[in-house]
């Protein structure tokens, strides 16, 4: 089966459409201001509202958020996921009260960090956030990929952080993972999507064993 790649952090037109022509899975906008690839509502819902029904599906990113700002992103935007930085019971509390597919993110740094128990329907493994980081996620740090490697996972999952063109083919194959994430390792700068590198990356993703 073909590795899925999910190309997040999108922000206008060029990266959708990147993403869109890649062949790309699932596209991610993040509704967190500290990030570089923040998103507002009224932007996401214009790209999202003109993709194609046959696209790639539509993640919105959260940290630590309230109903109520997830209710007003849904307001605007057609979402057919969430991707929640929270803990577990949260994070199923969101999937009952809004009743769409939750990933929860999980940073580790060790085995012993892997979840064994999942109460939603997917999971973004990537390395835990630095110290005094403002922001949550990999940051662009990759772990020990070998990691998961034979994890039971207990449910399906994507590997995320640090991953770029040049190394997505050597984190499958050492991770095991048959789904991807990238955010920064598919930009020119800080929050600009690269449309080559977006190409590059599922290209290189869809190459790996």
């Amino acid at each position: 089966m073909a590795v899925r790649v999910k190309i997040c952090g999108i922000r206008d037109r060029i990266g959708l459409d990147a993403a869109c022509a890649a062949g790309a899975d699932w596209i991610g906008f993040v509704f967190f201001g500290r990030s570089p690839r923040h998103v507002t509502p009224d932007v996401a819902g214009e790209l999202a509202r003109g993709m194609m029904s046959a696209g790639p599906q539509r993640i919105g990113l959260f940290v630590r958020p309230t109903d109520d700002e997830i209710r007003t992103v849904l307001d605007h935007v057609p979402l057919d996921g969430l991707q929640i930085y929270d803990d577990g019971p949260r994070a199923a509390a969101i999937r009952a009260r809004f009743g769409l597919p939750v990933w929860q993110a999980a940073g580790i740094a060790a085995a012993a960090d892997l979840p064994r128990n999942c109460a939603v329907e997917g999971l973004v493994i990537e390395s835990r956030a630095p110290a005094g980081s403002d922001r949550p996620g990999g940051n662009a740090h990759a772990f020990d990929w070998t990691l998961t490697k034979g994890w039971q996972a207990p449910v399906p999952w994507l590997l995320a952080g640090g991953l770029t063109p040049d190394n997505v083919q050597r984190a499958i194959d050492q991770s095991g993972a048959r789904a991807v994430d990238v955010s920064s390792g598919v930009e020119s700068a800080p929050g600009v999507k690269s449309a080559a590198l977006i190409h590059a990356f599922v290209q290189a993703a869809r190459g790996a064993p």
